[in-house]
C-alpha cells in the first residue's frame, strides 16, 4: 500500500485552508465540560482510559516517520510524540510544539518558533537542532516528498535553539498546515535501530508495548498544559465490530472510530455514548478521465445525475453523514456553498450518454475493497442506481493489497476514501493538480493548476477564496469524481468518559484533555 496515501487517509487536517501568516495563540484549556445528563462538570485527575482502535498485527510500526496504516500505532506515536502544529477548530491549524510562525513577504520562508519549555521525556530540552533532524529524517522517507512539499533537506535549518526555518521552493501561504500531520520530532542524532526508544515530546510517555498493544502514562510538568488522566491503555482491534463488544463488555472505555455499523448495535444502550465528528471522512467513486470509457466529460456528468445521493447516505451511511455535491475539502472555509447541489436526473443522465455515444450494451466494472465499513456497500449501491440510466455496472471486490497496488490510481472506476476534509488546496495539491503524485483520476486541466498556483501563492485572504472557489467550480464542472456523501466519524464511550475530541479524521487522537468521571 502507498506510504503516502495510508498515512493521510484519515488524517482529519494535514492541511487547512486558512493561510496563517503570523505567530497564531494556542487555544484555552477547557475549564469544564458537559456531563450525559447536561450539567456543567469540573474536569477530575486521575483514572486510566482504556482505548480501543483498529489495526491488524502485521502492520505494526513504531517509527513516527514510518508508516502508520495502523489507527492503533497512529493513536500511541500520536500521543508520545508531538508534532508542530495540530488541528484545530477556529483556526483549524493550532500551535503544539511550535508556539508561533511568520512568513516572508514573498511566502517563501517561514520560521518557526518553538514552544518555551518544551522538553523530552528525559529531562533534555527540545532545540531547533532536534526539530530539524526529524524533519529531514521525514523528508527522506520513501513518501517524504509529499509529506512536506517544496520543502528541500537542505532548505531545513536552525536559527538559534528556538527557531527552525524552512524556504519552500515556490511561494506557498499553506506551508504551517503542512506541518500538522506526521512532523513528530525525536532527539538529534537518533539511530534508527533507537528510533522505538527515542524519547517523546507528547502528552504521555510510553510505559509498555506489546504486541501492538501500549500503556502510556502522563508527562509530568508537560509543556502543553494540563493533563487530567494518569494513563491511557490501547488495545488494537482488527475489526469495529470486535472492537465495539469489547466496549459493550466493558472492556475498553472507548471505542475509537468504530463506525455506524457499532453505533447501531450501541444504539439501545444507555451508558453508552456515541460522539459523532460530522464530515470525517470523504468516500468519492473515482472515474478516470485521462483515457478509457469514462474520459468523455459528458458520460461523467451522467453517472454523476444517475446517483440518488440521500439514498446513498442513509443506506450507506445509515445517516450518519451528509450528502456532498463532487467537491472534496467540504470543512474548508472557502468551501463553494454557492454551487448549486446536484440532483438526481434520470433523463438528463440518459440524454448525456446518448450524446456521448456511451455504449450501454456493455457492463461495466466498479472495483472496490472492504478497508472500511460501507465502502463496498457504496458500490453495490452505485451500481443499482446506475442501471436506471441504462449503465450496467459488476461490483468486484478485491483484497486490500492488491486494490491498492494494482487498482488504485490505475482504475477506470472505483472507490476511494479520504479523512481530510478541511481544506480545497490538500486535495487539489494530492490529487487533482496535473502533476500530482496521487492524482487518482488522472485528470488534467490547465485552468485548474493556474487557479492551484494562484492561491497557494495569495496572501489576501478575499483573492485566496475566489480563487479557491474557482477552482472548485472547475472541479465540479469536469473533475472525476463523483462524492455522493461526508461519512461522520462515530467513537463510542462509556458514560463516565468526559471531554473527548469532536474534531474531524485524526484529530480524534488528541485525547490530552479527556477525563473520566468518578
Amino acid at each position: 500500500m502507498n506510504l503516502t496515501r495510508r498515512q493521510l487517509l484519515v488524517a482529519g487536517g494535514a492541511l487547512g485552508a486558512t493561510a496563517l501568516l503570523a505567530a497564531c495563540g494556542g487555544g484555552g484549556d477547557a475549564k469544564s465540560t458537559e456531563s450525559a445528563g447536561g450539567a456543567a462538570e469540573k474536569p477530575r485527575k486521575g483514572g486510566t482510559l482504556r482505548v480501543g482502535a483498529l489495526g491488524r498485527a502485521s502492520a505494526i510500526t513504531r517509527d513516527p516517520h514510518g508508516t502508520q496504516s495502523n489507527e492503533s500505532d497512529y493513536l500511541i506515536i500520536s500521543l508520545v510524540y508531538d508534532t508542530l502544529t495540530v488541528p484545530g477548530s477556529t483556526p483549524n491549524t493550532m500551535p503544539r510544539l511550535a508556539a508561533g510562525w511568520k512568513a516572508s513577504d514573498d511566502l517563501r520562508t517561514w520560521r518557526f518558533t518553538l514552544a518555551k519549555g518544551a522538553t523530552f521525556h528525559d529531562g533534555s530540552p527540545v532545540t531547533a537542532a532536534d526539530v530539524v533532524f526529524s524533519l529531514k529524517r521525514l523528508r527522506a522517507t520513501p513518501s517524504g516528498a509529499s509529506r512536506l512539499p517544496g520543502i528541500q533537506a537542505r532548505n531545513i535549518t536552525a536559527e538559534g535553539d528556538d527557531t527552525v526555518v524552512l524556504v519552500s521552493d515556490y511561494a506557498n501561504a499553506e506551508l504551517p498546515l503542512l506541518t500538522r500531520l506526521t512532523t513528530f520530532v525525536v532527539p538529534e542524532g537518533t539511530a534508527d535501530d533507537d528510533i522505538a526508544k527515542a524519547p517523546g515530546t507528547g502528552p504521555f510517555k510510553l510505559d509498555w508495548f506489546r504486541g501492538g498493544n501500549a500503556r502510556l502514562v502522563r508527562t509530568p510538568n508537560w509543556y502543553g498544559g494540563d493533563v487530567h488522566l494518569d494513563a491511557i491503555e490501547v488495545k488494537i482491534f482488527e475489526s469495529p465490530q470486535a472492537m465495539a463488544n469489547a466496549l459493550l463488555a466493558g472492556q475498553i472505555d472507548l471505542a475509537s472510530n468504530a463506525g455506524a455499523v457499532a453505533a447501531r448495535s450501541a444504539k439501545t444502550r444507555g451508558d453508552i455514548q456515541t460522539v459523532r465528528r460530522p464530515n470525517d471522512m470523504a468516500v468519492p467513486i473515482v472515474m478516470r478521465t485521462a483515457d478509457g470509457p469514462f474520459a468523455d466529460p459528458k458520460v461523467r456528468e451522467a453517472l454523476r445525475l444517475a446517483v440518488d445521493r440521500k439514498a446513498m447516505v442513509e443506506q450507506v451511511l445509515s445517516g450518519y453523514g451528509t450528502v456532498a455535491n463532487d467537491i472534496l475539502g467540504t470543512g474548508d472555509p472557502a468551501y463553494a456553498k454557492g454551487i448549486p447541489q446536484r440532483t438526481r436526473d434520470l433523463a438528463k443522465a440518459r440524454q448525456l450518454l446518448e450524446e456521448a455515444a456511451f455504449d450501454t450494451s456493455k457492463t461495466y466494472e466498479i472495483l472496490t475493497t472492504e478497508d472500511i465499513s460501507g465502502l463496498a456497500e457504496s458500490a453495490t449501491l452505485f451500481a443499482t442506481q446506475v442501471r436506471e440510466a441504462g449503465v450496467k455496472v459488476k461490483v468486484v471486490k478485491q483484497e486490500s493489497a492488491v486494490f491498492w497496488d494494482s487498482t488504485w490510481l490505475k482504475g477506470d472506476l472505483y472507490t476511494t476514501y479520504w479523512g481530510t476534509n478541511d481544506s480545497v488546496v490538500f486535495f487539489a495539491s494530492k490529487t487533482m493538480v496535473s502533476d500530482s503524485g496521487q492524482n487518482e483520476a488522472g485528470w488534467q486541466n490547465t485552468a485548474f493548476d493556474t487557479a492551484y498556483q494562484k492561491a497557494i501563492g495569495t496572501a489576501d485572504a478575499t483573492r485566496r477564496t475566489q480563487l479557491l472557489q474557482e477552482m472548485q467550480q472547475i472541479e465540479y464542472d469536469s473533475s472525476g469524481y463523483l462524492l455522493w456523501g461526508m461519512a461522520d466519524g462515530v467513537d463510542l464511550a462509556a458514560a463516565k468518559v468526559r471531554g473527548l475530541p469532536t474534531l474531524p479524521g485524526y484529530g480524534r487522537v488528541q485525547l490530552e484533555k479527556t477525563w473520566l468521571a468518578s
